[in-house]
């Protein structure tokens, strides 16, 4: 599987470790950056060029996921979240990366570097990996909504307040 991964300057050590463990698992990775410690950067750019990766891979057919984090993976989050046809998951736990996956099928987790150790961030994206998304109805259903949102800024028939109603 292809991985994209993008950190900020407070992942950066984790990401050279993510990066050697995921090759190590037969994965083939693309590091969107940063490639050097700056205390100033801005994640954005990053995390951004690593969920644009997910989306262009996926629709090229290409078993892809992305992995971004930073300090807390809040900001990388979001970041992710911005780019059309991303879902963006802020992993915390075992149950949270599972779930990413299972009921959202989440293409994108966010880890915070420093709410973590080293060895749970990778426990979580390795679970996060190889959990499929079960494909239940109404996870499909509910995922189709969120698409027809982010395209059409509503969701046919379920009240959503339009912001240029």
């Amino acid at each position: 599987m292809r991985i994209h991964i993008a950190t900020d300057h407070a992942g950066l050590e984790f990401s050279r470790t993510l990066v050697d463990h995921l090759t190590n698992g037969g994965h083939e990775v693309v590091d969107h950056g940063p490639t050097g410690y700056d205390a100033l950067d801005d994640y954005p750019a990053f995390c951004i060029n690593a969920a644009q990766a997910v989306a262009r891979d996926q629709a090229a057919g290409v078993r892809t996921l992305g992995v971004v984090f930073g300090g807390s993976g809040n900001g990388e989050q979001i970041a992710a979240n911005k780019v059309t046809g991303i879902r963006a998951a802020l992993v915390w736990s075992m149950d949270t990366a599972i779930l990413a996956r299972e009921h959202n099928d989440a293409n994108v987790i966010s880890i915070g570097a420093r709410q973590h150790t080293v060895e749970e961030a990778i426990r979580y994206i390795d679970a996060f990996i190889a959990e499929p998304f079960s494909g239940d109805e109404r996870h499909v259903r509910r995922i189709a909504q969120l698409l027809e949102y982010e395209t059409t800024g509503d969701i046919a028939g379920k009240g959503v307040d339009r912001l240029d109603a």
